[in-house]
């Protein structure tokens, strides 16, 4: 079943977070749970397992996330101020994808404004594995058949099309698209059935569906089994980008 997270609904949950290395955020949970949102003594959800995870990160200005990776394929997508992300500069709207144990960053963010991305992914992840701590660069060298993934797409320029793809297609499903919607038109998205769940995250204006209204930074997950993703642009039109994970997971 289709999750919807509309940008309203979820500013409930905006809280203050430090990550392990020191850096200071604000975190806004959209769908599923994070290790800052988890009842002690929970237990986590199966790494295997299909469990959407969206989140926003408001990172302060200044600081710096150190370079790291996570168990999980994962999409980033810009949506605020601006950042270096490793050797990428990265502003709205830029999407960013890492393989599961692929490495990335130092995310570096300005001095002025910080940099807003979201965290989007299909399984749980109980956090960020610095690779400034030993023990983390020791554990990435013990997996095997381990390959760097990363893919960059943006800052992206204004739309001039109806719909354009972003990255891939790889040969595995991974696919991101941008749809630039005039108001009233109807989008149908591409078939959840060639990847592993798709997000879909409102980067301008607003999107209706089922006489609901969701407006800028709303975020919807598309499971697999699910049929293509309908919706209507809101009376001033709307952008999507929309992330497709591999049909299987990177490592």
């Amino acid at each position: 079943m289709t999750l919807i997270a509309s940008a309203d609904a979820a500013r409930v949950n905006r809280r203050r977070g430090t990550a392990a290395d020191g850096v200071t955020f604000w975190h806004t949970l959209y769908l599923g749970t994070t290790r800052y949102n988890m009842a002690p003594g929970t237990p986590d959800p199966a790494p295997d397992a299909l469990f959407p995870m969206a989140f926003l990160v408001e990172q302060d200005p200044g600081s710096t996330a150190n370079a790291h990776y996570h168990q999980q394929d994962q999409f980033q997508l810009v949506v605020g101020g601006h950042a270096m992300l490793g050797l990428h500069e990265v502003r709205p709207v830029t999407v960013h994808f890492t393989g599961a144990h692929t490495s990335y960053g130092p995310i570096r963010a300005s001095q002025d404004e910080g940099v807003w991305y979201f965290t989007l992914r299909n399984g749980f992840d109980p956090g960020a594995r610095f690779m400034s701590m030993p023990e983390n660069r020791v554990a990435l060298r013990t997996i095997k058949d381990r390959k760097h993934r990363e893919s960059v797409a943006g800052p992206l320029a204004p739309p001039t099309t109806p719909s354009e793809t972003l990255l891939g297609p790889d040969s595995d499903g991974m696919t991101a698209w941008r749809y630039n919607v005039a108001a009233g038109e109807t989008i149908t998205g591409p078939d959840p059935a060639n990847g592993r769940g798709q997000y879909w995250v409102v980067t301008d204006g607003t999107l209706t569906r089922d006489n609901e209204s969701l407006p800028k930074l709303s975020c919807v997950f598309v499971y697999p089994d699910d049929a293509p993703f309908e919706a209507a642009a809101g009376p001033d039109g709307t952008e999507v980008i929309v992330m497709q994970f591999p049909l299987h997971k990177t490592h």
